[in-house]
């Protein structure tokens, strides 16, 4: 039976990895996949999927209003698919989750969704508020704060290297921008101090 996932961290846990080794896998098999990825990410170039270990694959872009269910079950009567999965998650609508879900729920294709769980302020973003509700399984990405603890959260850096507590929830960046810590020295990077002992 056909399920919804989130696989979810913070950056630079490899979820993007993690993805397209998956869907290789499918692919080794003789099955098609379908490759999902935001538009507005175009770090690595617009309608492609790359990992910091350098590999890369081609895919779809969605945008705000798009119908994916419609998407999706075009591709598939066109080519049967085994699996469609998402990249950057996190920037789905809450619509377009549903959409998801719907294809898993119609179609009886299974949807894997990878991406963030909260911006840098600590707040969900709506994609992943509604995969959060929606999902029939979710799946943490593991990454290590510098203390050698889980990463929970992560900042968002000025020019400076000082965490940012305000600004838009959506900022394109890598490395640059980044920074994955444990909820410890996240709370102690937005300036609130860490609990003695």
């Amino acid at each position: 039976m056909a399920k919804l996932f989130f696989n979810y961290s913070t950056m630079n846990a490899g979820k993007s990895t993690v993805l397209l080794q998956a869907s290789h896998n499918y692919r080794e098999n003789g099955m098609n996949t379908l490759l999902l990825t935001a538009a507005l990410d175009d770090r690595a170039g617009g309608g492609q999927i790359a990992s910091r270990i350098g590999i890369a694959e081609a895919a779809e872009t969605f945008s705000a209003g798009d119908d994916l269910f419609a998407l999706i079950a075009g591709r598939h009567a066109a080519d049967t698919l085994a699996c469609v999965f998402v990249d950057e998650a996190q920037f789905l609508e809450p619509t377009q989750v549903w959409q998801l879900a719907r294809v898993v729920d119609d179609l009886n294709l299974p949807v894997l969704c990878y991406g963030l769980r909260v911006d840098f302020r600590g707040e969900l973003f709506p994609g992943s508020s509604a995969l959060l509700a929606l999902a029939d399984e979710m799946r943490e990405v593991r990454t290590i704060c510098r203390c050698g603890r889980k990463a929970t959260m992560v900042v968002r850096q000025g020019a400076d290297g000082r965490a940012l507590r305000d600004g838009d929830q959506i900022q394109i960046g890598g490395n640059e921008t980044y920074v994955s810590l444990c909820r410890r020295h996240w709370r102690e990077a937005m300036g609130e101090p860490a609990p003695r002992g």
